[in-house]
């Protein structure tokens, strides 16, 4: 086996732990950043395969920008933890039949007999001036620029979508809500009053202290 090789092993089997442990922790916060963790295993292994673009671009979208979304997504929802325990053991049966069949899909298509070295030799080495992020950006924005487009307004829809899940209005007793309207409304006179009154002179403490033994 060579260091590559083992690095290869190491980082992969750090993503699926991740994995694995994304799906099983009860809090989303912490599912969120278990998800960090495979993220930036999984981004080594794109290294690995000299897929150098690809993996910083999942560094710096995703884990910077996407997973801030997420929690911003998960904190702005305040999902109620007790209420989707109740649901558990009324969909497990339905969740066990679901995952089986997720992973008898899986195993038909990674299987060994149609997934493996002897199907996908490693890949090919290329030289040092080799641009890979030309290679991806050429048919990118050429071949395949409607996918892309089509992409982009998708994840639009899912912010949109996010930001109306998160929008609900709740009564006065329990937050407090901004009126955009009268705030610009305001005037300087209405919210400031000049009030005159006499200067007071402190006594002298001492003076004070006689007068009161």
């Amino acid at each position: 086996m060579t260091f590559l090789q083992f690095i290869f092993y190491v980082l992969a089997g750090i993503a699926a732990i991740s994995g694995l442990m994304m799906i099983s922790v009860k809090n989303p916060v912490k599912a969120a950043l278990w998800l960090v963790l495979a993220f930036i295993s999984t981004a080594g292994v794109w290294i690995t395969a000299q897929a150098e673009f690809l993996g910083l671009v999942l560094i710096l979208v995703y884990v910077g920008a996407v997973m801030v979304l997420f929690l911003f997504v998960v904190m702005m929802l305040d999902v109620n933890i007790a209420q989707v325990k109740e649901g558990f053991t009324r969909y497990l049966p339905l969740g066990v039949l679901v995952s089986i069949a997720i992973f008898a899909l899986m195993y038909l298509v990674l299987g060994p007999d149609r997934f493996g070295l002897s199907h996908y030799p490693s890949p090919k080495e290329f030289a040092e001036n080799y641009s890979n992020t030309k290679a991806i950006a050429v048919p990118l924005y050429t071949t395949h620029a409607y996918a892309f487009i089509l992409a982009a307004v998708l994840l639009l829809v899912g912010i949109v979508a996010a930001i109306t899940l998160a929008l609900r209005h709740r009564p006065t007793t329990e937050v407090l809500y901004q009126d955009i309207d009268k705030q610009v409304k305001v005037r300087a006179e209405d919210r400031f009053h000049m009030v005159k009154m006499d200067a007071v002179v402190e006594a002298d403490v001492k003076k004070q202290e006689g007068k009161d033994e």
